[in-house]
């Protein structure tokens, strides 16, 4: 087979949910389609590449400093809901019933994987609730973790460490699937884990 072809599908595989087969697939058809549309795809994705920054508030996605969920007026400020990862907040926002803001811990607690609290962005949580003095404004912590063995050992981390900021630290309800990642949980499901949260510790 083609190397350069072969290059391609290696690269197509890496994407998430692509398997050989679908990176195949997808391979076939870019070189089937014309060049400018394969030239638009790719520098799409380089432009966007360049845009798109974490938010220097929540960690989000962002194309500014602030992302737009931090810097509406429409949001509720009393409430933060603790993600691992930005496609975490695409989902939720997705299933249209939560207002608050967020904070994007950029990945779970996995000490034998080298995760420590301090590659995490924790600290920067407890700056945002402003430390045992405490923020006015933020009166709830929602740990919107998924339901994997790392999720819970980083919940139970968090609501430890928060407990002394003055802020009540809930987490969602125990619907979400064993080991279900945030972003796999359908819209009702989470919707009702999210309404029916419960509190930590």
């Amino acid at each position: 087979m083609l190397d350069s072809l072969e290059e391609l599908v290696a690269a197509l595989s890496k994407l998430p949910t692509i398997g050989r087969k679908s990176a195949w697939r997808l391979a076939l058809y870019l070189m089937e389609r014309p060049e400018a549309e394969a030239k638009h795809l790719a520098d799409t994705v380089l432009s966007v590449r360049r845009k798109v920054r974490r938010c220097d508030v929540c960690f989000n996605y962002s194309e500014g400093a602030v992302c737009s969920v931090c810097a509406s007026a429409a949001r509720d400020r009393s409430l933060i809901c603790v993600v691992e990862k930005p496609t975490d907040v695409f989902t939720i926002e997705n299933a249209g019933r939560y207002r608050g803001l967020y904070h994007v811990l950029g990945g779970l607690l996995s000490p034998l994987n080298g995760i420590t609290a301090e590659k995490l962005q924790i600290a920067r949580l407890r700056e945002r609730l402003g430390g045992d003095g405490g923020n006015v404004e933020v009166k709830e912590v929602i740990i919107g973790l998924g339901g994997s063995g790392d999720a819970e050992t980083t919940a139970l981390y968090l609501a430890k460490a928060l407990k002394g900021d003055g802020v009540r630290v809930t987490r969602f309800a125990r619907g979400l699937p064993a080991g279900l990642e945030i972003e796999h949980v359908d819209q009702l499901t989470l919707t009702q884990a999210l309404n029916e949260r419960v509190d930590v510790g």
